[in-house]
């Protein structure tokens, strides 16, 4: 693929005329694009394999066309390595804010069954794993080989790590979505769209939960109504301390991702700002985990 996105996108033999094309903002893996080319519009995500953070372009390429298939996420119209072309969804990505409106958590949770019941059937070809805890490992030792500034916290953040892993215990396996930031969440005024499976694999159901809970900073009550709703029941202790600990590893994770990015990414973004707000947020969670359990 060129080192120039837009010449790829406009060298595609997919289009039909002379196509205009403006930037999408917001991407922190990939360069997004809006094409129009006629009467219509097309969503264009530009972005190779990056084998330090896990993702793998045909993964995301066969999640995103079975979660188009179960009814998730805009169609899959074209691909080609590097480029993914997608039915451009007029709307507005959520925010945090928005996530925690009680009525756009009732849209949410069935998406998350949606997800965790029926991608598996539409998978074809490979599939990825994500276990967080092997992710966070994989991501201390490419902190090490590259010299990060954080790597005296790595031990200590290790040993958390170990604990929270141990915690959790054995899991029922999904197929997870991975990465339930806000702005993954697309609504178009009639309903909401999931979207983004740079991070989809199989993994336990209780990951997109605290990952969801985690990101959008749900209030203790939400949590409850989440879990218990997700399950249709109210949940045992041992499932409740397994979703706390994953709580924790996801915002771990979500620390480690941008410390390995401060060193390798190309994208201009604050990432040591980033680090610092999730590992501060990590580290209370972090407390409160160990105060009740």
């Amino acid at each position: 693929m060129s080192r120039d996105p837009t010449k790829a996108i406009r060298n595609l033999d997919y289009w039909k005329g002379e196509i205009s094309l403006e930037p999408v903002s917001g991407g922190i893996t990939n360069q997004n694009f809006a094409v129009a080319d006629q009467e219509r519009k097309y969503f264009v995500r530009v972005g190779n394999d990056i084998p330090l953070h896990g993702v793998m372009r045909f993964n995301e390429l066969q999640a995103s066309r079975a979660a188009s298939r179960v009814g998730l996420s805009p169609q899959v119209l074209h691909w080609v390595p590097g480029i993914l072309v997608l039915d451009f969804i007029e709307g507005k990505t959520l925010s945090d804010e928005d996530v925690r409106q009680q009525h756009q958590l009732e849209r949410i949770v069935p998406m998350l069954r949606t997800c965790h019941q029926e991608m598996a059937q539409s998978m074809r070809g490979p599939a990825l794993i994500f276990w967080v805890f092997h992710v966070i490992r994989d991501y201390a030792a490419t902190l090490v080989e590259g010299k990060s500034r954080m790597i005296g916290q790595l031990p200590s953040l290790l040993d958390k790590s170990q604990q929270l892993e141990k915690t959790v215990g054995p899991v029922n396996l999904v197929y997870g979505h991975n990465d339930l930031l806000p702005a993954n969440f697309l609504d178009d005024g009639q309903r909401l769209w999931l979207v983004d499976w740079d991070y989809a694999g199989f993994n336990s159901p209780l990951f997109d939960l605290a990952n969801l809970a985690s990101n959008n900073a749900l209030p203790p009550e939400q949590e409850d109504w989440l879990l218990n709703h997700y399950f249709n029941s109210k949940v045992p202790s041992e499932i409740r301390r397994a979703y706390e600990a994953m709580k924790c590893a996801s915002l771990l994770r979500e620390s480690l991702w941008s410390m390995v990015s401060e060193i390798h990414s190309t994208i201009d973004f604050d990432f040591i700002q980033y680090t610092d707000e999730n590992l501060e947020r990590f580290t209370a969670q972090w407390a409160a985990f160990e105060i009740h359990h």
